[in-house]
């Protein structure tokens, strides 16, 4: 079957011919997949920095979207024909970035009705990751001030909506082009990140006191968010930069991990409308080389997506 993958840890994304899956064994699912996302995420797996429990010649890709073809012992819940989606970590045969994949039953949810496969693709891992940040490492209560530094990217996006619906006061920062679209998901203040003295703003809108937790989804952005932050505050980074901690602020380094009740109540907000995700490029799954060069430099206009089967 194709996939899009290395042939070795470290080596450059290309179309590969590797062995179909084999059938379902208990407690599994074959999934013929219709789209998969690409995130800078992706990146770390092919240099081998993340372990995602597969050895090369492999696929990449860590977010499926597609229809359940076969389906084995000791599955309960899904049947042949339902859409699903998921962040089916660790990989049980292949990544995601291919025709089909066998994963574990247990770690895909039922797609809603009416969102697209594509959207569905990009959605697990920022949507659990803003979920892990709030309501795990920072656990922003209805009467704080929170910061999301980055509140123009896809995942400090969902971040302002969860914390807005919350009752969350969100002060995002985020570029003049993606202000509006950031105020409208529910930031009550936009600041411009390419002021130099954005953090001190910040303060300002808060008495000059700073704000009682904040998100980094910058990269290399957390040291300028913590400034923000006042003292005996929390800090989380979701790009792998933890700051020193200082001022009696605690300091987070969030990874995303599989969490399918959380994955389907998240599920349960996107088809009610509460929660958003506009897919910002899609690319067929001959160009995921091109598809990861730009989600690693921070694609313009949203995530990016594989089309991969003929369903997409």
């Amino acid at each position: 079957m194709r996939v899009a993958g290395v042939r070795e840890i470290g080596g450059q994304v290309e179309v590969l011919e590797l062995p179909e899956p084999d059938g379902p064994g208990p407690g599994e699912v074959v999934i013929e997949v219709a789209a998969a996302g690409v995130g800078n995420w992706d990146d770390i797996v092919r240099a081998g920095a993340w372990n995602v429990g597969l050895r090369p010649p492999m696929a990449l890709g860590v977010e499926v979207a597609g229809t359940v073809i076969a389906v084995g012992s000791q599955v309960a819940d899904l049947r042949v024909g339902d859409a699903v989606l998921g962040h089916p970590l660790p990989l049980r045969h292949q990544g995601c970035w291919a025709e089909r994949v066998v994963v574990d039953a247990g770690l895909v949810v039922v797609k809603p009705r009416g969102v697209s496969w594509e959207t569905a693709a990009a959605f697990s891992v920022p949507a659990l990751t803003a979920e892990q940040v709030l309501a795990e490492s920072l656990t922003v209560a209805e009467d704080e001030t929170l910061l999301v530094h980055g509140g123009g990217s896809t995942t400090g996006g969902l971040v302002v909506q969860l914390a807005a619906g919350r009752g969350v006061r969100v002060v995002a920062t985020a570029g003049p082009s993606s202000a509006g679209r950031v105020a409208r998901a529910g930031a009550a203040e936009v600041v411009d990140y390419h002021d130099s003295r954005w953090p001190d703003r910040v303060r300002e809108l808060t008495g000059g006191v700073g704000v009682d937790a904040a998100v980094n989804a910058v990269p290399a952005g957390s040291a300028e968010a913590m400034v923000a932050v006042r003292e005996g505050g929390r800090m989380a980074t979701i790009t792998g930069d933890p700051p020193a901690a200082e001022r009696g602020i605690s300091v987070a380094d969030v990874y995303v991990r599989p969490d399918p009740a959380q994955l389907a109540q998240l599920c349960g907000l996107l088809a009610e409308g509460r929660l958003t995700l506009s897919v910002g490029t899609v690319l067929p799954l001959a160009e995921a080389a091109t598809a990861l060069e730009r989600a690693v430099s921070g694609n313009k206009g949203g995530p990016v997506v594989l089309h991969v089967g003929t369903g997409a």
